[in-house]
């Protein structure tokens, strides 16, 4: 029996500039302690309970794909709200991220509809917001990669996961990025951003673990010395 379920969102629509290496990484940080994970992959149309999983894991991917996920995401709303309330976690990166909002508005004027988990609206603009970024949160600075053209907007009192050091998160103006809901996150760092910040992957994996086994589950410490050293070089690039 696993000691964790990861489900992987449209693994084959949703991965792009590395994403899938926050999988791997969350199966390697449970192995490397004696952990067993069940990675179970969720395809646009396939028939899944999210009731079942610990995590639950969505990356981003080119426009065409987020058209492709948007409708199937909507036929699993129902099911994404109950687990967000039962406190399942939940990674969501750029376009999962911009689909767990209300709705991201293309610059050609065509509005998808998002399934709300967040309270936020993105707009498509021309201008790419590309680069390094590094992010001040709760859980330390973390360090990944952006590439994105939609504008987030966070309404008054939507958490964010945290506050730009360096580059643009959510927009260029109003220095938040990402967002949190109860153990739901949202991020528009790719590249991949769990490898690069071993102390987020950790409070994921705590929060599910102790969720499904009670306060026992604490995780024994581990060498991440080279994660912190990729981190750090990262935010030194432009």
């Amino acid at each position: 029996m696993s000691d964790l379920v990861i489900a992987h969102l449209y693994p084959y629509e949703m991965n792009i500039y590395g994403d899938t290496g926050n999988v791997i990484a969350l199966r390697r940080r449970l192995e490397w302690r004696g952990l067993e994970a069940r990675v179970d992959p969720v395809p646009v149309g396939a028939d899944y309970d999210l009731s079942g999983a610990d995590i639950v894991f969505g990356g981003g991917g080119q426009d065409r794909s987020q058209l492709e996920v948007a409708d199937d995401l909507q036929r699993r709303r129902d099911a994404v709200h109950e687990a967000v309330a039962a406190g399942t976690v939940f990674l969501t990166i750029c376009g999962t991220y911009q689909l767990f909002g209300r709705r991201f508005l293309t610059q050609e004027g065509r509005e998808i509809p998002g399934i709300g988990v967040f309270a936020m609206d993105t707009i498509g603009g021309r201008r790419r917001m590309i680069g390094n970024v590094v992010v001040v949160t709760p859980w330390g600075d973390l360090v990944g990669f952006e590439n994105h053209s939609g504008r987030t907007l966070l309404d008054p009192g939507q958490a964010p996961l945290g506050r730009v050091k360096k580059g643009y998160g959510n927009n260029e103006t109003r220095r938040d990025e990402g967002a949190v809901t109860a153990n739901c996150f949202g991020t528009y760092l790719h590249g991949s951003l769990l490898p690069k910040n071993p102390g987020f992957a950790d409070e994921l994996l705590g929060r599910a673990l102790r969720r499904r086994h009670g306060a026992a589950a604490d995780l024994p410490p581990l060498d991440d010395t080279l994660e912190h050293r990729a981190a750090r070089v990262a935010a030194r690039r432009p």
